[in-house]
């Protein structure tokens, strides 16, 4: 399947810490990146979450930008949303990631989220998903009022990147893995 990928976020440090109502603290350098640099079973080089243990299988971020376009039009907003406010690593356009995201079954368990592969013209990357990344009262903050509650079931997914490659902005191909 065709997508673009729209936005790539590689942030050493936290921004969304401590209260919402007290603003994000400021980066020191510029989060968008062009390129990035993707370590199999460790995440983007230079992310705040490469190579931590803890954040194995979150270690990436993705994003459908069309889930902010429903926040636009849900909230009767003026003009579209920064997607890179979300924070989410990499945001494509063109493919409803959601829906790869592990479920939780009737018994209250998880199944496995889908594999699948990008590849932005440098090779293809394979991922597994993981859990959905729910979005969080900073949404409200950092897009506009009541984003979180219009991103509930749209805020990303969480994963782990399974093999090493490099990602860039443009056209790209996704391929969900049987």
């Amino acid at each position: 399947m065709n997508i673009d990928i729209v936005g790539l976020v590689v942030s050493g440090q936290h921004a969304y810490e401590g209260r919402p109502a007290d603003g994000p603290r400021p980066d020191p350098e510029p989060v968008s990146r062009s390129v990035v640099e993707i370590r199999a079973g460790l995440g983007i080089v230079g992310d705040r979450y490469f190579g931590q243990t803890i954040h194995k299988n979150a270690a990436i971020t993705f994003i459908d930008a069309a889930a902010l376009d429903e926040v636009v039009d849900k909230l009767g907003l003026p003009a579209p949303l920064d997607p890179l406010r979300t924070r989410r690593n990499i945001v494509v356009r063109g493919f409803r990631l959601d829906d790869l995201a592990a479920q939780r079954l009737p018994d209250g368990t998880r199944d496995e989220g889908r594999q699948f592969v990008v590849d932005s013209g440098d090779g293809p990357i394979t991922f597994q998903a993981n859990r959905p990344a729910n979005p969080c009262a900073w949404m409200d903050t950092v897009l506009a009022p009541g984003a979180m509650k219009a991103l509930r079931g749209r805020g990303g997914i969480r994963t782990t990147p399974l093999t090493s490659g490099t990602l860039r902005l443009g056209p790209a191909t996704l391929t969900v893995l049987p």
